[in-house]
C-alpha cells in the first residue's frame, strides 16, 4: 500500500511524526500489508526553526517533495501554487491514497489535488467545527470532509459535528494523535531542552503567548489590542515569552506596533522554536494565551491554564472543562480571563496515546480486501 502523507505547518509535522512511526511499527510486525509512505511538503510553514528543525527533531524523514509555497500571500494564490505542485507529486507517486491533517491551505489543497484525480483521501483530526466561516481554518477542514473517504476523529463531539451535517461513511474515532505526541516527545523534551536555562525562566513564573492567526494579524485593531493586553499583563516577576511566528512579525511592523512592544522590557520577544524547546515552555508556563489550536490542546494536556484570543474554538472540550478560557481579542477582556480562577476537571475524550496505530489499523483494514 502507498500513501503519501502531505503536509506543511507545524501541527502537521507533529501529528505526522508520531503516525509515521506507527507506520514503522506497523511494516516491522505485519507481513501481508505493507505501507509506503511518501511525504510531501508544502512549505507552508518557510521559516526555518519552523520547518527543517522540526523534521529532525520530531524524526521525520527529508521530504520526498518539496514545494516552496509558503510566504505572506493571498489564500488563493498559496492554494492555486500547491494544487499545481501535489498534483505533479500525486502523477509520479499514483499512490492508493492521501493523508492529510488538520485544517490549513496545505490540508485543502492536498485532499482538493487527489480527489480530483480520485485517490482516495483520508482525513487525521477530522469533524472539528467553530462555526465561524470567516477563519479560512473553518473553510479549509469543512471542504476537507466533504471530500475524504475516512474520517479520523480525534473527540466524540467530532463524530457528533459530522452526523449533524449528514457525514456518518467511513467515519472513525482513533482519539487525538496530539496527545499521543505529548506523550511521546514531552519527556524527551524535559531530558535535552534548555530553553528555560537559556531564558532565565523558572517554572510557573511567566506566561507564554502564541499570535498567528490571519483574523488577529492581519486586523490592526485586533492586533493592536492584544498587543495592549501583554504590555499590561507583563511584569518582571511574571514576564510574557513571545515566540515571533514570521507571519505576526510582518503585521506588527505594517501597523507599527513593535513600539508599544518594546515599552515593556519584560515582554520578551523571541525567535521561533523548535518542538521540545516549545513544549518545555507550554509544560512550565503560568498561562498561555494562543489563537492555535494546537497550543489549546497542548495546553491541556499540560494542565496549563489557557486563554483563546479568538471568539471561539473547535475544542470546546477545553473550555467545558474550564481549563481554557475563550476571551477573543479585547483588551479588558483577555485581562479578565487572566484573573479569573475556573473550576477546573479533567477531560475523557482524547483517547488514550494510541490514536496513531488505530488510524493505521483503520487505514489498512479498509484498504486491505481492495489492495489483496
Amino acid at each position: 500500500m502507498k500513501i503519501i502523507t502531505i503536509i506543511g505547518a507545524r501541527p502537521q509535522f507533529i501529528k505526522a511524526a508520531v503516525v509515521s512511526k506507527a507506520i514503522t511499527a506497523h511494516n516491522q510486525t505485519n507481513s501481508n500489508v505493507q505501507i509506503k509512505e511518501f511525504i510531501l511538503h508544502t512549505g507552508q510553514h518557510y521559516d526555518q526553526n519552523m520547518n527543517e528543525a522540526f523534521f529532525h527533531d520530531l524524526g521525520l524523514k527529508d521530504p520526498d517533495w518539496q514545494l516552496n509555497c509558503g510566504g505572506i500571500t493571498s489564500h488563493t494564490k498559496m492554494l492555486a501554487d500547491m494544487l499545481t505542485g501535489i498534483e505533479k507529486a500525486l502523477l509520479e507517486c499514483r499512490p492508493d491514497a492521501a493523508l492529510v491533517y488538520g485544517d490549513t491551505n496545505s490540508t485543502l489543497a492536498g485532499a482538493l489535488a487527489a480527489a480530483q484525480l480520485h485517490i482516495p483521501v483520508l482525513h487525521v483530526e477530522a469533524g472539528l467545527r467553530s462555526y465561524n466561516k470567516q477563519m479560512p481554518e473553518e473553510m479549509n477542514r469543512v471542504l476537507t470532509d466533504r471530500l475524504a473517504s475516512i474520517l479520523f476523529c480525534p473527540t466524540h463531539q467530532s463524530i457528533r459535528n459530522l452526523a449533524k451535517e449528514g457525514i456518518t461513511e467511513g467515519v472513525v474515532f482513533t482519539g487525538d494523535v496530539m496527545y499521543d505526541s505529548t506523550l511521546t516527545f514531552g519527556q524527551t523534551a524535559g531530558e535535552t531542552s534548555i530553553i528555560l536555562k537559556k531564558l532565565n525562566l523558572q517554572p510557573k513564573q511567566y506566561h507564554l503567548l502564541t499570535v498567528h492567526r490571519a483574523e488577529n494579524t492581519d486586523n490592526p485593531d485586533r492586533l493592536r489590542q492584544i498587543v495592549n493586553a501583554l504590555v499590561q499583563i507583563a511584569t518582571p516577576d511574571c514576564p510574557v515569552v513571545f515566540p515571533l511566528h514570521p507571519r505576526t512579525d510582518f503585521y506588527l511592523k505594517s501597523f507599527n506596533l513593535f513600539s508599544t512592544i518594546n515599552s515593556n522590557a519584560s515582554l520578551r520577544l523571541i525567535e521561533p522554536l523548535d518542538y521540545p524547546d516549545m513544549i518545555m515552555l507550554e509544560k512550565n508556563a503560568s498561562a498561555i494565551l494562543t489563537d492555535s489550536g494546537g497550543i489549546q490542546k497542548e495546553a491541556y494536556f499540560f494542565r496549563t491554564p489557557c486563554i483563546t484570543l479568538r471568539d471561539e474554538t473547535e475544542w470546546t472540550e477545553t473550555v467545558a472543562s474550564g481549563w481554557n478560557q475563550i476571551a477573543g481579542y479585547q483588551t479588558k477582556s483577555i485581562l479578565n480571563c487572566l484573573a479569573t480562577n475556573t473550576v477546573k476537571s479533567e477531560i475523557d475524550d482524547f483517547g488514550d496515546g494510541h490514536a496513531a496505530e488505530k488510524i493505521i489499523f483503520a487505514m489498512v483494514s479498509i484498504f486491505e480486501n481492495i489492495l489483496l
